[in-house]
């Protein structure tokens, strides 16, 4: 969204070439609701808006999210990995995958997918 990013052109291309669908949760929204407007101004905060409601991505959360997510963090606190970011290692085991797309290598190098597997794959940095 911030085309001035370092890792802008990077997503971008990676983005144009997925073709499965991305799924993410509401935590990730209300985030990326807060932090695009103020690192991309108002023309990237609509550009995300207007991805959300083609369907770019799709959300998911279920009964159990908020109480996994919330185990998931606080197993977690040692290296800082919040709600948000756990949020998506709960929707990995609910979707029975090892793949996110994410730029945070930090924290999810240091986190083991809980439906098995040694490590995530992250996208785009795996992506061959």
């Amino acid at each position: 969204m911030d085309g001035e990013d370092h890792h802008h052109e990077r997503v971008r291309e990676w983005m144009k070439r997925v073709s499965e669908i991305l799924c993410t949760t509401p935590l990730v929204l209300a985030e990326l609701d807060h932090l695009v407007p103020q690192k991309g101004g108002p023309r990237a905060a609509e550009a995300l808006r207007a991805n959300f409601e083609r369907d770019v991505y799709t959300i998911e959360w279920w009964r159990s999210a908020l109480y996994e997510t919330i185990g998931i963090a606080r197993r977690y606190e040692p290296i800082g990995l919040g709600l948000t970011d756990a949020s998506l290692v709960a929707l990995a085991a609910h979707l029975k995958t090892n793949r996110i797309a994410t730029l945070d290598e930090r924290h999810f190098r240091a986190v083991q997918p809980l439906s098995g597997g040694e490590r995530f794959t992250l996208l785009p940095a795996d992506a061959s």
